[in-house]
């Protein structure tokens, strides 16, 4: 079963950023949407300094190190260890949508839970590229079985193919044989199905190739054929 937190993120952040100084907090707070839930680019923390994209970049990479230092990172350690506990009851390697909304709706909170993961030791985040979305894991070793896994489902199927949700879990775990057995449970595997770009779940819960129309029904005429195609109905239009 998935875990949460028990924590307060926004008054385990407070207390860390008591160990940076007022600009550095400011920037910090406008970067990470920590203090108004307004996430600020560089450029716009720049302008309001008078200072480089280049110089802003500089001070939040400074403060960061800083706060990791800090007996006030020391003393909230127990948050970070809840939250690594979280993303391995999630599958060790979890989408950062589906991470944050796990945690909280409020997309105030995940704000904060999002600062709390590029602050620890603990968590590595992976960047959105053609195959995968955006992603934290905490177990690089199954976050590699679930990459390859996931390229080798979507090198097996053709534009036309389409798998019930059953048969993609199961062929799924055909390539993931040697995981440990608290990962083998369908929550998981569906969100590991999930953090794949190429491979998606029609309307329908049938599985499939993302570019396929089969999967990605762009209105009520698509979403009404695949319906007929599943109940096998003739197709007049």
């Amino acid at each position: 079963m998935a875990k949460t937190i028990t924590f307060k993120p926004k008054q385990v952040v407070k207390k860390l950023l008591t160990a940076i100084p007022e600009r550095a907090r400011s920037v910090i707070e406008g970067r990470f949407g920590l203090s108004d839930g307004k996430k600020m680019t560089l450029e716009a923390i720049g302008k309001k300094y008078s200072i480089t994209r280049e110089r802003v970049r500089q001070i939040e990479n400074a403060a960061l190190e800083l706060i990791r230092k800090s007996e006030a990172f020391k003393q909230s350690q127990e948050a970070f260890d809840e939250l690594k506990d979280v993303v391995i009851s999630l599958g060790g390697v979890v989408s950062e949508e589906g991470l944050l909304k796990h945690i909280s709706q409020d997309e105030a909170i995940q704000n904060h839970i999002n600062f709390l993961l590029v602050l620890g030791h603990l968590f590595e985040k992976q960047k959105e590229d053609e195959h995968f979305m955006d992603r934290w894991v905490v177990d690089k070793n199954i976050a590699e079985k679930v990459h390859q896994s996931l390229k080798k489902l979507y090198e097996n199927l053709s534009d036309d193919d389409l798998i019930s949700e059953g048969e993609m879990i199961a062929s799924f775990l055909e390539h993931l044989k040697d995981i440990s057995e608290q990962y083998k449970n369908e929550e998981i595997i569906k969100r590991w199905l999930s953090l794949s770009k190429k491979i998606k779940r029609n309307l329908l819960g049938e599985w499939g190739v993302t570019t396929s129309p089969n999967v990605s029904a762009r209105g009520v005429r698509d979403y009404a054929f695949l319906v007929l195609r599943k109940q096998g109905t003739p197709m007049h239009f």
